[in-house]
């Protein structure tokens, strides 16, 4: 391993040059902060992401290479690394209205399971089995949130309560489609269908604009071949320009597409059923026909292609980027004038034909959801890796919680739609029957997960009991302070709850599954049930569908407005980034590979920036660098130092503390993260610390030998010391600085790299690598 020599005894004939590119984590900080200093300069970087240093610090490291070719600047210090700061966290906040994006969490999660994949060498047709099925999953939910939108504004609002005159009465700004021009089923429909084509259109919007200001960074030009341990180290991997544009255009397509056939389909089914006008009858076919061709189209495009990650593609399929939405666009506009034509007699009455649509996509997603799984097992089986998650299922049981979240939030709101804009009239036929047997799941599926949430809870506790005796021998007291010791072994437990979290998405997958099964089974049965024949049992259990129907619709309400408030307080308030903000960039940490409507992701902007900066720096002085991450942080440090070329890559260093480096990427992701990566990882570059605490529940060992050290003690004291005479606050996942060993560990690892001088039993003994043990 480079590096692992023993360090020159005295000092270099030439200062060589040293920096410490420091990596804030989740809950964002300042550059002050970071610092240790109020007098900070941008080094590189704009308002978004910056490298910024101190102000003395400025001409102290020797950025340059000497113009007579001897390396470092004179002033290059070797006794300590110039510290700079890279702050990234005004890529994941913002202002308020970016909570919005919380609305779109099941496009965020179906593209998270992408990555998923269980880590098989072997099988490259199962691995493009397996994108291709969360691309397919992923088009669903498009498909269903549109559908969702159409069901609102088309059915709901303008076939059924414009169509009523008594819904019309209780809404008065519905009135002006009571009658006359508007008066018309189809006209209602077609100026109804500009909602979910102003959704679609935002969504494109967002989707191409998010990718010019975040995702549009050229990665650093690679001369050297990919690594084939990673697919972190392939030079296109944070670069998926390609793809991207690709489905932004297909989903697009499937968006217009989806609300053009809700239209269309209207206006055609009457044709047929009240024998209209040839004409009519034959441009409804037609149409049809053309949604059909579309609907191919559109899915022939998202399997068409992958991702590109050996090589950095700039290429982009103009004829399908440009084409697709465009001639789905014209589809749209020729169902509107098609609907809008005048048809004497017509009236809205009863539902449009929903059941069928969302039945249909209930039907899909389950289906995509169980193939998905078998191919999963099956990469799993080739490389078998006990610490993945769910045993390489960890991606299905994913994509099944994605498409419950469409499904329970498409059902709730069009069901809390429903009972606005009814009332207590009772008047309208309300949602299809598939939506409100979806709605009454809900109370379920949070049963489900509050009745496991508390068994687990009921566990934590136990455990804490159970190691109330051991904390007190870690700290040396016999008889100490119960609340004290009960605190530090709660502490403990409960972060130790975050390697449950496999359990609880397991279960609740499974639950939705099943649950979700019923439902489709439920609609399907009452549909086929005369009025009247329900009686006994079937009584029962449609009346406790009902109760459980109106509960769900509720509960969709009150958890629309949480996911706003937590959303709000997560951009805006740093402490509950630091509780929710984990989930989030894991989400948004990946690229948009399965989903291009998706929150944008963040590190095709900071890898690139992190790769650059350490690249021209070690090229241009030829010294050494630390890179120091703390809990997501580590995460982008790790990602740089893969997109490094094996000789820079020898002269970086990493401390990582609080890293969820294999506890959350290392399972869940073990394609990327897994103990094959990390040990080659480990063996590139020049030396690797990592720290973490037995009472943060997001950071935690990497598993590899001579990196880790032994856990932080938290708190610093158990009870009042000359040196803490006040108590020690338990610290969990943040302020390692905070602990005396950390100013330790550092020094230590400079040292070991030829920067400073080490003091004899400076560092824990249990702490520094296997080798310098050693007499």
């Amino acid at each position: 391993m480079p590096g692992e020599g023993t360090p020159p005894q005295g000092p270099p004939a030439q200062p060589v040059a040293a920096l410490e590119l420091l990596v804030h984590g989740v809950g964002g900080t300042t550059p002050e902060k970071m610092l240790d200093d109020p007098r900070t300069v941008r080094i590189t970087g704009d308002d978004t992401a910056a490298v910024y240093r101190r102000a003395d610090d400025v001409d102290d490291a020797g950025d340059t290479a000497d113009p007579d070719g001897a390396g470092a600047r004179p002033h290059a210090r070797a006794d300590r690394p110039v510290p700079e700061a890279y702050v990234w966290s005004n890529l994941t906040s913002g202002n308020g209205t970016r909570a919005l994006w919380l609305l779109l969490l099941p496009f965020m999660v179906v593209n998270l399971a992408h990555w998923m994949r269980p880590a098989a060498r072997a099988g490259t047709r199962a691995v493009r089995l397996y994108g291709l099925l969360v691309r397919l999953a992923a088009l669903s939910l498009t498909v269903l949130l549109v559908a969702a939108a159409c069901e609102v504004a088309l059915d709901l609002t303008a076939w059924q309560c414009a169509g009523t005159h008594a819904c019309v009465e209780r809404h008065t700004w519905l009135a002006f489609l009571d009658g006359g021009w508007w008066g018309v089923p189809g006209r209602r429909l077609a100026l109804a269908a500009l909602v979910p084509t102003a959704l679609v259109a935002l969504l494109w919007y967002l989707s191409h604009r998010t990718w010019r200001a975040y995702e549009s960074q050229e990665p650093l030009p690679r001369t050297d071949g990919a690594d084939t341990v990673t697919t972190l180290s392939r030079p296109g991997f944070w670069y998926g320009r390609r793809l991207v544009s690709r489905l932004r255009a297909a989903h697009t397509a499937a968006g217009l597409l989806t609300v053009a056939a809700t239209v269309g389909t209207a206006a055609a089914r009457h044709d047929r059923e009240r024998g209209g006008a040839a004409l009519l009858d034959v441009l409804g076919h037609v149409l049809e026909v053309v949604l059909l061709a579309g609907a191919v189209c559109v899915v022939w495009v998202v399997c068409g292609r992958g991702r590109t990650e050996e090589r950095l593609d700039h290429k982009i399929d103009r004829h399908i980027v440009r084409r697709l939405p465009l001639g789905s666009a014209a589809v749209l506009a020729l169902s509107l004038v098609y609907a809008a034509w005048s048809r004497p007699g017509w009236t809205s009455s009863g539902r449009l034909p929903g059941d069928v649509t969302f039945g249909g996509i209930a039907v899909v997603q389950g289906a995509v959801a169980v193939a998905l799984a078998v191919v999963a097992r099956k990469l799993y089986t080739w490389d078998p890796e006990h610490r993945s998650a769910l045993r390489g299922l960890g991606g299905p049981a994913v994509v099944m919680l994605a498409c419950a979240l469409g499904g329970v939030m498409s059902g709730g709101v069009a069901q809390r739609v429903a009972d606005w804009l009814d009332g207590t009239g009772g008047v309208l036929p309300g949602p299809p029957v598939l939506l409100t047997w979806q709605a009454s799941v809900i109370p379920a599926v949070l049963f489900v997960v509050l009745a496991l949430c508390a068994l687990l809870g009921r566990r934590a506790l136990s455990r804490a009991k159970a190691q109330e005796s051991a904390v007190e021998k870690e700290y040396g007291v016999e008889r100490g302070d119960p609340g004290r010791t009960r605190a530090i072994a709660r502490a403990r437990a409960m972060a130790a709850l975050t390697d449950r979290a496999p359990l609880l998405v397991g279960v609740t997958s499974g639950a939705t599954l099943l649950l979700g099964t019923a439902a489709v089974v439920g609609a399907l049965v009452s549909g086929k049930t005369p009025v009247g024949a329900a009686e006994g049992t079937y009584a029962f259990v449609e009346g406790a569908a009902r109760v459980g129907q109106a509960l769900g619709s509720w509960l969709i309400g009150f958890a629309f407005l949480m996911f706003v408030t937590w959303g709000r307080r997560a951009y805006k308030d740093p402490h509950a980034r630091r509780t929710i903000g984990i989930l989030w960039d894991v989400g948004t940490f990946w690229p948009r590979a399965a989903h291009p409507f998706a929150p944008p992701c963040y590190a095709e902007r900071a890898v690139p920036d992190l790769t650059w900066r350490m690249t021209t720096w070690t090229r241009a002085t030829g010294g050494r660098l630390v890179i120091s991450g703390h809990s997501q942080g580590s995460v982008l440090a790790a990602a740089a130092a893969w997109q490094l070329e094996p000789a820079d890559r020898g002269r970086v260093a990493l401390l990582t503390y609080g890293s969820p480096i294999e506890r959350l990427y290392g399972r869940w992701f073990p394609a990327h993260f897994g103990p094959d990566a990390l040990k080659a990882l480990h063996e590139d570059v020049d030396r690797w610390r990592n720290l973490y605490r037995l009472t943060d529940p997001i950071g935690g060992p990497v598993r590899l030998p001579d990196v880790d050290c032994v856990p932080f003690a938290d708190p610093l004291e158990y009870g009042r010391t000359t040196l803490h005479p006040l108590p020690a606050p338990l610290l969990g996942h943040s302020d390692y600085q905070a602990d005396p060993r950390f100013a330790r560990e550092r020094a230590d690892l400079l040292a070991r790299l030829g920067l400073g001088a080490r003091v004899p039993g400076q560092a824990d003994p249990a702490c520094v690598p296997n080798e310098a043990q050693a007499p």
